[in-house]
């Protein structure tokens, strides 16, 4: 493992912290604007699948550790762990095996990722006396999060692109313009 990957990793998770408490700065929650997706989603670009993933799974913890969010009653944190470990291992895993651009990785992760987040609220919400239909679940958790799922459509593309063009070399995949 390179330090040029972790040192990203380390900034990632720490830009995973810091927008959430921005997004609530400004009195827009995160279920709502996503912050915390936005770095894990650039760690999916940029990392192999086994770091990225690492960082989808501490990002929330380390969050929690400091600022207390996501919440671990009702069980959020466990679930975004899941969800996000689950966004960056796809995403790199696609953008380095497929020949796809980032405008199909991308919408396959996310869809990934909730694919997940339904399966952990299933599994894992009623060890935390969480009981709820996961479709239910993961359908208001998309509704609520609508502005945040066109940001990231439009953020993360544009930062791929960007970084394509000035660092070939450090975003895997196929990142070609529209």
């Amino acid at each position: 493992m390179k330090t040029r990957d972790l040192v990203v990793a380390g900034l990632l998770i720490a830009l995973a912290v810091t927008l959430p408490l921005a997004a609530h700065l400004i009195k827009v929650g995160g279920p709502v604007l996503l912050p915390m997706h936005i770095p894990i989603f650039l760690a999916g670009l940029l990392l192999g699948p086994g770091l990225a993933a690492a960082v989808g799974v501490l990002a929330p913890l380390v969050s929690f550790f400091l600022t207390g969010m996501p919440p671990l009653s009702p069980p959020v944190l466990p679930l975004m762990v899941v969800e996000l470990a689950t966004y960056a291992l796809v995403l790199s895993v696609l953008t380095r095996r497929t020949s796809w651009s980032i405008w199909l990785t991308l919408p396959v992760a996310m869809l990934a990722g909730r694919v997940a987040l339904g399966l952990a609220a299933a599994v894992i919400g009623p060890l935390f006396g969480f009981h709820v239909n996961p479709v239910f679940y993961v359908y208001g958790a998309l509704v609520q999060g609508l502005p945040g799922l066109a940001l990231q459509l439009i953020i993360i593309p544009l930062v791929a692109l960007q970084l394509r063009r000035s660092h070939p070399a450090v975003v895997a995949g196929d990142m070609a313009e529209p």
